[in-house]
């Protein structure tokens, strides 16, 4: 495995790092527990110390499931990135949308980030945790009802208590950061990017190259889009939120396909596989500190973790850009 120091701090991050969001279940047809946290622990055997989870996932099922993983390992022998700001037990903040528990029952989300509210979830996360401390502690979506100087001023009374290490962030924009950072020190953003998601190139990235501020990209194989591994006519599970996006219609995942096989005897040469190819490209793109990648089984963990075990040159990668400028998917 290979690390990446975080922006303005002394955390060594993997350069895969575990995302959990999958193994929460929720939002992805539900979730075996005993397999999310073999997942976990796999990654773990294989170097990959750090985990990113969230309250939202499985509310709360995502940390609960991590701190079981984690539990009797030495707690400065990984790193803990978790959220806070999107509540499902509490109609206050901005509405963001509809959805249904693991259980199927109705829910409520609110993007909600109050002083009051952040050090309750907080509480929360270090319990269902099992730790003293988070590592890195990040504002899961902007929330427009609550001044930005509030929220940071409470994520840096936490971190004078000892309770989180680092402040974070996730989808914030450039001038979003920038006001963040007059209230407390920003170590990175979390952001969705992948082959087929790069509009953080325009103006994102460079904010964060001229800031020194660390980009955690998410959802680098786009949800599984990128794999390889499915087909025109896939059918998702009951509960699976891909079904509805428009990534995945017949149309986009036939000419994904076609892209992926262009880049196909690249993997082949190197005798990986298109998932680890499509990580290994990601990590080489200017400003990209770290690949959040989720797995929800042994086997997905292995897969990815193994990724870092090979390197892509220079021509290889230019001639993957190159194919991907040829790839116009209708969204």
């Amino acid at each position: 495995m290979k690390y990446r120091k975080l922006e303005n701090t002394d955390l060594w991050l993997s350069e895969v790092t575990f995302g959990a969001w999958a193994a929460g279940g929720w939002m992805w047809g539900g979730t075996e527990r005993q397999e999310a946290i073999d997942a976990i622990r796999a990654s773990y055997s294989l170097g990959v110390t750090s985990i990113d989870t969230a309250p939202i996932y499985g509310q709360g099922t995502s940390e609960e499931i991590v701190g079981e993983a984690i539990k009797g390992l030495p707690r400065d022998s990984f790193q803990i990135l978790t959220k806070y700001g999107m509540r499902w037990d509490l109609k206050k903040g901005d509405f963001g949308f509809h959805s249904k528990k693991n259980n199927g029952e109705e829910i409520d989300i609110y993007k909600y980030a109050g002083k009051e509210s952040v050090i309750k979830e907080c509480e929360d996360s270090l319990k269902r945790l099992g730790t003293d401390y988070i590592d890195l502690y990040q504002i899961h979506w902007p929330d427009s009802t609550t001044p930005i100087s509030e929220t940071m001023e409470a994520v840096s009374r936490l971190i004078e208590q000892g309770k989180v290490r680092y402040a974070g962030v996730c989808n914030y924009n450039a001038a979003q950061m920038a006001e963040a950072e007059k209230y407390v020190g920003l170590a990175s953003n979390q952001v969705p990017y992948s082959m087929v998601k790069r509009s953080i190139e325009n103006e994102l990235i460079p904010y964060c190259l001229n800031h020194q501020k660390s980009i955690l990209a998410y959802s680098p194989l786009e949800r599984g889009l990128l794999s390889g591994k499915m087909k025109p006519g896939y059918q998702f599970a009951a509960g699976d939120h891909r079904k509805d996006v428009p990534f995945f219609k017949d149309e986009n995942l036939r000419k994904t396909n076609e892209f992926l096989n262009l880049i196909k005897p690249i993997a082949d040469e190197k005798g990986i596989t298109l998932s680890q190819l499509v990580i290994l490209w990601t990590l080489e793109q200017p400003g990209i500190t770290i690949a959040l990648v989720g797995a929800r089984n042994k086997e997905q963990a292995v897969d990815n973790a193994k990724a870092l075990n090979t390197a892509l040159t220079p021509d290889e990668i230019a001639i993957i850009s190159n194919h991907l400028n040829n790839l116009k998917l209708e969204l």
